[in-house]
């Protein structure tokens, strides 16, 4: 039996083999829900926002593509392989 592959929460690709998390609103803010992103995607996200914005978008991923950062980020990561990993920058 064949399983459909997960898609990550914030590009869209499918998730190969490197998987992880996210909780899109913290665990520090009493979030409980995850959803299935990349690693890549999951630094994306912590590095251009706190867990107080985390908070404010809840479970509304286009909330968060739509920083232009992360636009830009998705733009880059769009045509990458599914296991694609490279550094990402610190927080801001």
């Amino acid at each position: 039996m064949t399983r459909e592959p997960l898609i990550c929460w914030l590009c869209g690709r499918p998730i190969a083999e490197r998987l992880q998390w996210h909780h899109p609103v913290p665990k520090a803010k009493k979030g409980r829900a995850t959803v299935p992103v990349h690693p890549i995607c999951h630094r994306a996200i912590h590095a251009n926002f706190t867990n107080a914005q985390l908070t404010r978008f809840g479970d509304d991923p286009e909330r968060v593509r739509a920083d232009e950062a992360i636009a830009k980020f998705l733009d880059w990561i769009a045509d990458k392989p599914p296991d694609f990993h490279a550094p990402t920058r610190g927080a801001r």
